[in-house]
């Protein structure tokens, strides 16, 4: 709910959160970093400084419930702060706003404290913000299943299970890692449609994929179904997710089980984890569908979470190249798109995943899938921008892409944004593509 935390007016004694484009005091996302020659530990990002949470608690200025969640959230991982649920995570964040107001009762307190409190962002090394034991990518994004269904099947792009069932495959939880850390470019079988047998090499169409992450909270036991209900209790945050995704070892194995080794070689996450209070100004209805979809199956469908169950998040890509680089240009935007083109919301992603009774647990991972918008300037992925690799884009370098070459940095960032409300972020996540190796 919108709360005295969203308040446009409140500012920070912390002077680089106040006009900041991604972590302002109404933002407030936890994440896990190790500050110079420290250990990994829970923190807060609050402009271009990190409130370690840590040195929070030995000044004893948590009680009670916000206590007990600062006690969970100071550890190595977020795992058991998101495994308690909404209201200790939102009692700690409303506590954490009293901390750092800057006209609040508590400044002349915890301000002289700022040196042991608070650490520059540039200075720390960020992690993975949990032990991710299971990670699920959705297919959620329409404008996205429709454009690749077209490159394959232009008379048919969507399959009829489409608009009645949220697609998602299992992903490897193992390969996710933190932005900023290289990606390699993987060895696999390929073939193009001109060759009589596939060889194996590195991947000829290396890809993006545009999406958000969602971290599930509180678990569901093996065999009892999370209602729609009550399934958005079940999401602890959201972060930025780039699905990699090797398109020419893709084309050559997903028939007849899907993504195997296509996907699984690494998929990068922002750091910071955007709660669910903090993104409370942004709710928006989902969308209404097309005339003629069908209405989602009862145990897809609630009243409350048609009605803000979706977010409106303005999402970016970004392209950093070495021709860019040597003539001094500023990384070239691919695309700008919202959130708000997904076609199944959070909520519908956790009651479908556990309605066959598989049992979630605190820091399992699911993507959205690509986000697209309608027009190829909203594009998610190359393989949409480039149509197949069929019309490759010339950037302002004068360098061409049908997909990412060795060297070429992807840049995601995400920021929501209402009229009458402090916008808020997410912060960059992005990768470096490296050789193959051999």
């Amino acid at each position: 709910m919108i709360d005295a935390t969203h308040d446009p007016a409140r500012t920070s004694w912390v002077a680089s959160a106040n006009g900041h484009t991604d972590f302002p005091i109404q933002n407030l996302p936890f994440g896990i970093f190790s500050p110079p020659g420290g250990q990994p530990r829970g923190g807060v990002a609050i402009g271009d400084e990190i409130l370690d949470l840590k040195a929070a608690l030995e000044l004893g200025l948590f009680e009670g419930t916000a206590k007990d969640a600062a006690q969970a959230a100071a550890g190595a991982t977020l795992n058991a702060l998101f495994a308690l649920g909404t209201a200790p995570r939102a009692a700690l964040r409303a506590r954490l706003v009293r901390l750092l107001d800057a006209n609040g009762a508590e400044r002349a307190t915890v301000e002289p404290h700022a040196g042991r409190l608070l650490h520059r962002a540039a200075d720390c090394t960020l992690h993975l913000p949990a032990a991710i034991g299971d990670y699920t990518d959705f297919y959620a994004g329409i404008s996205h299943a429709t454009n690749v269904g077209k490159l394959f099947r232009p008379d048919n792009p969507l399959l009829p299970n489409y608009k009645y069932v949220p697609i998602g495959y299992h992903g490897r939880a193992s390969s996710i890692r933190h932005s900023g850390f290289d990606v390699r470019r993987p060895n696999g079988q390929r073939k193009r449609p001109d060759e009589a047998e596939p060889t194996f090499g590195p991947s000829r169409n290396l890809d993006y994929e545009l999406e958000l992450g969602i971290f599930v909270g509180p678990g569901n036991a093996l065999g009892e179904p999370v209602s729609i209900h009550g399934a958005s209790e079940h999401i602890a945050g959201f972060c930025l997710l780039n699905d990699w995704s090797a398109r020419d070892i893709q084309g050559w194995e997903y028939q007849p089980l899907g993504p195997f080794l296509a996907k699984n070689f690494i998929t990068t996450v922002s750091p910071w984890v955007v709660t669910p209070e903090a993104l409370a100004p942004f709710r928006i209805p989902q969308p209404a569908r097309p005339e003629g979809d069908p209405t989602p199956l009862p145990y897809l469908l609630d009243a409350a979470d048609q009605a803000q169950g979706a977010l409106d998040i303005t999402l970016e890509v970004l392209i950093e190249t070495p021709g860019l680089k040597e003539k001094g240009l500023p990384s070239h935007r691919l695309s700008r798109g919202s959130s708000s083109d997904l076609y199944w919301t959070a909520a519908q992603f956790v009651a479908h995943h556990t309605s066959g009774g598989c049992n979630l647990a605190p820091g399992d991972l699911m993507g959205t899938g690509t986000i697209s918008g309608p027009t190829p300037d909203s594009y998610g992925s190359l393989l949409e921008l480039s149509q197949g690799g069929k019309a490759p884009l010339t950037l302002a370098s004068g360098e061409t892409r049908r997909f990412l070459e060795d060297g070429d940095t992807v840049i995601i960032t995400g920021r929501a944004t209402r009229e009458g409300f402090v916008s808020i972020g997410f912060g960059a996540c992005r990768g470096t593509i490296l050789p193959a190796h051999g």
